[in-house]
């Protein structure tokens, strides 16, 4: 059975690799990005593959623009039924050098563009009497010196999809979350010209740091999401899975 998924954030790295994966598994996708460009062309990849996809400029943490991308993707793929709150940005600074404009932008993103999204999307969920919310965490939820505002955005998520668990549970309705430990993408590249080294360097580090000796690539998260987005996850809510090469938490 064909559903309306929406995937935040999806115009690259992560978000990419899960919209695609969700439309190689028969659901219709709306993209929802910043970056139009980037969104439509995931978008184009999404339809090559023989699935219905369209995307939209959508800024998470502005209520009317969620309001309104969401009712453009309800129209134009059907109520949404799955919900990926994968959008993010890193603003990584030691705590005594981090602004408050820092702090402010990782919290709007991660924190208030997941409960916006879930909020208007649960409509549409209770409505049909089912739904799948998966909210993308991080490893980093643990603590990650250089990320004091992310890494508490990622543990905010996780409280958030346990509490969306319980209160949803009775619709139908499940919440998860995935973990990433380090992945390959864009932003994990940033992160190497933060800490002044080269990306093949950085990626030699963090492989030898897992219990398999390797890190994760966006297909690996992908494949994560869309069991948690399938009809075979309906008795698994308010958990969080680490995709991380080994166990954590």
């Amino acid at each position: 059975m064909s559903r309306s998924a929406i995937v935040t954030g999806a115009a690259r790295g992560l978000g990419r690799a899960i919209a695609l994966e969700l439309a190689n598994r028969g659901e219709r996708v709306a993209l929802f990005d910043l970056d139009e460009l980037g969104a439509a062309e995931t978008a184009r990849k999404a339809r090559e593959r023989g699935g219905a996809a369209e995307s939209f400029a959508v800024d998470v943490s502005d209520e009317s623009s969620v309001r309104a991308g969401i009712a453009g993707a309800a129209e134009r793929l059907g109520p949404p039924l799955i919900l990926v709150n994968n959008a993010g940005v890193l603003r990584d600074d030691l705590l005594f050098k981090m602004t408050v404009q820092s702090w402010d932008t990782i919290m709007d993103v991660h924190l208030k563009g997941a409960f916006l999204m879930s909020r208007e999307t649960q409509a549409h969920m209770v409505e049909h009497g089912w739904g799948r919310i998966v909210n993308i965490s991080s490893t980093s939820a643990l603590g990650n010196a250089g990320q004091a505002n992310y890494a508490t955005a990622k543990a905010g998520i996780q409280g958030f999809t346990k509490t969306l668990a319980l209160e949803l549970g009775r619709f139908g309705i499940t919440a998860n979350a995935v973990a990433p430990g380090f992945t390959v993408t864009d932003m994990t590249r940033s992160v190497a010209e933060r800490l002044g080294i080269g990306f093949d360097e950085l990626v030699e580090c963090e492989a030898a740091a897992t219990a398999v000796r390797r890190v994760g690539t966006p297909e690996d998260i992908a494949n994560a999401v869309a069991f948690f987005a399938s009809e075979a996850s309906g008795f698994v809510s308010g958990q969080v899975l680490y995709v991380a090469g080994g166990p954590r938490g």
